[in-house]
Formats: C-alpha cells, sequence, structure tokens
C-alpha cells in the first residue's frame, strides 16, 4: 500500500469502502512447464469488445470483462461506487485443487504474480488476497509465505472445500497453524459445490444456489470442527454472506443441547463462535443483512461485491446505508471492520 494511503487507513480518515471480495483473472496464461497437456490448465482466447474468454479443458468457463486484469478500468468504477480500498483474490477456478500438484503450484504463482502487478498499478488502492495449492501443505505454507513476504499480501483466498474436503478438517491444521502464527488473513469462497446434482435449471444456478450452500457447510465445518478453538487468533472470513450459516445456526445451538456427542466435539456454543466469524455483506437484501449484524455482531460483516462480475453487488454503499440508520455502524461495515480484517493498521 502507498504510504500516503497507509497514513489515511492509519488515521482512519480513509472513509470509503473495502471490498474484501472482488476477483482477478490474468490477461493470459502461460503454457504449463515443459508445454505438456495438464488437464484442468486453463488459457485466454478474446471474445471481443474488451472481454476474453477464460477455457479450461477446451470449453468455454467463463467470459470475462478487461476490468478483471486493468488497474485503470477498476479504479473508474471503484471511485464510481464509492469503494477505497478493494482486496484481490484469484477468479476460484484458478485454486486449481484438482490440477496436478505441481503444475497447480506454478498456475497459482502465476495468478498471485499477476494480482501482485495489479496491486503496483493500483496506486495504494489495491491489496492482494493471494491463492495457494491446498492440496498440497507443504507447497500451500510456501506460498503463504512467498504471498505474505515477497508480495507483500495481506492474507489469502482458500476454497469452501478442497477437492471434497471440509475445511475444518483435522488435516489442514498444520497449515492454520502457520496462517495463524504469521498473521494472515483468510477469505473463504465457494468452489465447486455439493448438490449440484440435486440443483434443477441451468448452469447459473451454481453460482446463484450452490455457492451459498458451499460456504454454509464450510462455516459450519470450522465450527464443529474446533478451528477457532485451536487457533484462536485466526482471521477467517466467508463469502457471500457466509452461505446458510446463518440459518443453520439455531438448528446447530439445539443439536449442541439435545445430542450429547454434539456437545463433546465443542467445548463453546455454536452461536458462541459464530461471533467470532467474519462474513460479507453478499445477499442481495437489507433484512438479511441485518441478519447477519444480528448473528455474527457488528464488527463482523464486511463489505463485499464480488466485483467485476455481473452476478455482483453494484451499489455495495448504499445497501449498507439502506439497511442501517446508525452512522457508526455503517462505518464498520463499509471499511473499520475491514481494516481489522486485513490488519490495514499495521501496514
Amino acid at each position: 500500500m502507498g504510504e500516503e494511503k497507509a497514513k489515511r487507513f492509519r488515521s482512519g480518515c480513509g472513509c470509503g469502502g473495502i471490498d474484501v471480495h472482488c476477483h482477478v483473472v490474468p490477461s493470459r496464461f502461460p503454457l504449463p512447464a515443459g508445454g505438456a497437456s495438464v488437464r484442468g490448465w486453463p488459457s485466454m482466447i478474446a471474445a471481443g469488445d474488451c472481454h476474453a474468454t477464460v477455457v479450461i479443458d477446451e470449453k468455454p468457463y467463463r467470459t470475462v470483462s478487461d476490468a478483471c486484469w486493468v488497474a485503470e478500468r477498476r479504479l473508474e468504477e471503484m471511485d464510481r461506487a464509492g469503494i477505497e480500498l478493494q482486496a484481490l483474490s484469484p477468479m476460484p477456478e484458478l485454486f486449481g485443487y484438482w490440477i496436478d500438484t505441481n503444475a497447480a503450484n506454478d498456475l497459482v504463482r502465476h495468478v498471485n504474480d499477476s494480482i501482485a502487478a495489479l496491486v503496483m498499478e493500483g496506486e495504494g488502492r489495491f491489496v492482494g488476497l493471494g491463492g495457494v495449492p491446498m492440496q498440497d501443505i507443504d507447497l500451500a505454507i510456501a506460498e503463504l509465505h512467498r504471498v505474505g513476504g515477497e508480495l507483500g499480501f495481506r492474507g489469502i483466498e482458500i476454497g469452501s472445500n478442497i477437492n471434497g474436503v471440509a475445511i475444518g478438517d483435522a488435516h489442514f491444521h498444520p497449515f492454520f497453524a502457520e496462517v495463524e502464527r504469521l498473521g494472515a488473513a483468510v477469505f473463504v469462497h465457494a468452489v465447486r459445490p455439493a448438490g449440484m446434482d440435486r440443483l434443477v435449471g441451468p448452469a447459473p444456478l451454481q453460482q446463484v444456489l450452490g455457492y451459498p450452500t458451499d460456504v454454509g457447510l464450510a462455516a459450519a465445518s470450522v465450527i464443529t470442527g474446533g478451528l477457532l478453538q485451536k487457533f484462536p487468533k485466526l482471521r477467517i472470513a466467508f463469502s457471500h454472506g457466509g452461505g446458510t450459516i446463518a440459518s443453520l445456526l439455531p438448528r446447530l445451538e439445539q443439536g449442541y443441547s439435545a445430542f450429547p456427542a454434539v456437545k463433546d466435539i465443542m467445548p463453546e456454543a455454536p452461536s458462541a463462535q459464530a461471533r467470532r466469524l467474519y462474513v460479507d455483506s453478499l445477499v442481495f437484501d437489507a433484512d438479511t443483512l441485518r441478519r447477519l449484524v444480528s448473528v455474527f455482531g457488528e464488527e463482523r460483516v464486511l463489505l463485499g461485491t464480488d466485483y467485476p462480475f455481473n452476478f455482483r453487488e453494484k451499489e455495495p454503499v448504499a445497501r449498507i446505508d439502506e439497511a442501517f440508520a446508525d452512522v457508526g455502524l455503517r462505518e464498520r461495515l463499509t471499511f473499520a471492520n475491514a481494516r481489522a480484517f486485513l490488519a490495514l493498521d499495521e501496514v
């Protein structure tokens, strides 16, 4: 972050929104090492009118605008929407968990380097949340160190599951131990959600319905797996308002009281644990946003948009203003909570 911008955030004078949920797609992808064909490796083809199509395994995955990789475009739209700072993270399909491990590591590093280049071009208005190859804990820790040290990112983005394994699983404890030790923020985004075979309708329902379901299960796994008891200083946020977890919590709380086996795995009540999680504001509804504040607390809800994709919150500050009359609360949700989550005062 530029020196003047850092001063503004440390002093509390920067009052524009901080968007913790916005993505980057590189303008190009290199060929895999050695030129070998790697299943799941992405490429880009021009789609005209400042757009390009991400192609994976010879099939179009998503057509995106150049706002995914052009700093000037992002800055113009940020000014219009009242956003002071974006935390840039990979488009989730670029996590590469399902790709051969060494190739996935190469892909993640390329995406992270692309984010770092945008951060440099952004003149203090971008920070980075990098990807890590979570299918290999050692490689993930190595990239965690690289993005936090060499690239200066504020944290990382991980998927709601890693090839079907919940993030609350004990297998990932060594990774989260290092995240906590380094003080990095973790943003959890839905990826390849469970239950797609149960959806009736077109492919976009994956984003509309599948994503919040999987994020809710990921958050539940953090609670039932005791992740925050083991790593109490971990700062972890969930996309899409935490998905379904706000609706699941009353059942989980009741189960905690009704089933000894459930209580045995949780030394702290689910509702209390939930107030140590962060969630973003991406719920498209003022009533639901008020519910998030009620469940997670006034200091745990962060502004998020899913920029620059079409299915996003285009007026995030106005949505918060609509939901809350209290100026201090609006400021917390618009920028102050994100400052704490991203540890911007420690820049």
